[in-house]
This record gives C-alpha cells, structure tokens and sequence, in this order.
C-alpha cells in the first residue's frame, strides 16, 4: 500500500559519510501497520512546535514536512551539537486502495499519528453465492441445455 519516495537518502549518506553533516537533518523514524480498517502511521517528531507542521496529499502521495529552530541566547557557544534543527520532509506514496481524503493527523508528546482509512472499494468483501432450482436455470445434458417444463 506504501512507497517510500526519498530521492535524496543516498547523498545524504554519503554527505554525512565524507563530510561528517547531512544536506537535511535526520529523517523522521516512521512506524506504517494496517490495524482494522485503517492504516496507521506513526512519526518521531520530538521538540517540534505543531504549528510549524504540514500534512498534505496530492496524487496519491503524502507529504509530511515539520520545522525544529534553536532558540539559543545569542552569546551561545555549543560545546556539543547532536540535536539536528531545520526543516524535515517525507513522502509516501500511497496505495488507490486508501482513502486520501479522509485522513486524521494528531501530534501528541513529540509523534505525529496519521489514520488513514481503507477505501470501500479496497475492503474484502464476502459475496453471497445462491443456488438456483433446476426450473430457473435448466437442466445440463451433455452440451445440450433443455428449458425445465412449467409445472
């Protein structure tokens, strides 16, 4: 149902390999499961302000950006600097089989939640299977079909 659309993962690998800094921070870790009728995707996004997310769907691809600034005082050296700041970006691409226009995102205690229901046409659905009388159908015989005779 997903693809994962990142056109950019391998330079920054490499970025941070030779040079030691990624063109972007750190991706956000994502969890993906199908539970009932819905599609969860869970991401880490700790320390970031809700109001600077964006969610948004357009084609079948779902995009998640999200901003972390450092509020530092100005004569502020780092000693250590581990805590990536900047703009994050994802997208998925997502399946025909969900319904892109009913997502629920929610941002609480650092995870932002996306619920994405499954399309009625994806659903499994069971099909009921009638068995006929021999007057409504027809008696077989070989290759030949005789009408049943009215009663």
């Amino acid at each position: 149902m997903f693809v994962r659309f990142d056109p950019f993962r391998d330079l920054d690998r490499l970025a941070s390999e030779l040079v030691g800094a990624a063109r972007t921070p750190a991706s956000m870790p994502m969890d993906c499961l199908r539970t009932g009728d819905s599609v969860v995707v869970r991401f880490d996004l700790p320390g970031i302000d809700a109001d600077s997310l964006d969610v948004s769907a357009e084609n079948n691809t779902l995009t998640v950006r999200a901003e972390r600034h450092r509020q530092d005082p100005d004569d502020s050296v780092y000693l250590v600097s581990e805590r990536p700041s900047g703009t994050y970006s994802r997208q998925l691409v997502l399946g025909d089989g969900l319904a892109v226009e009913d997502i629920r995102a929610d941002y609480h205690d650092g995870v932002l939640t996306l619920t994405i229901p499954v399309a009625e046409q994806a659903k499994p659905r069971r099909i009921e299977v009638t068995r006929g009388t021999d007057a409504a159908i027809g008696r077989h015989e070989g290759h030949k079909v005789i009408a049943a005779e009215p009663n």
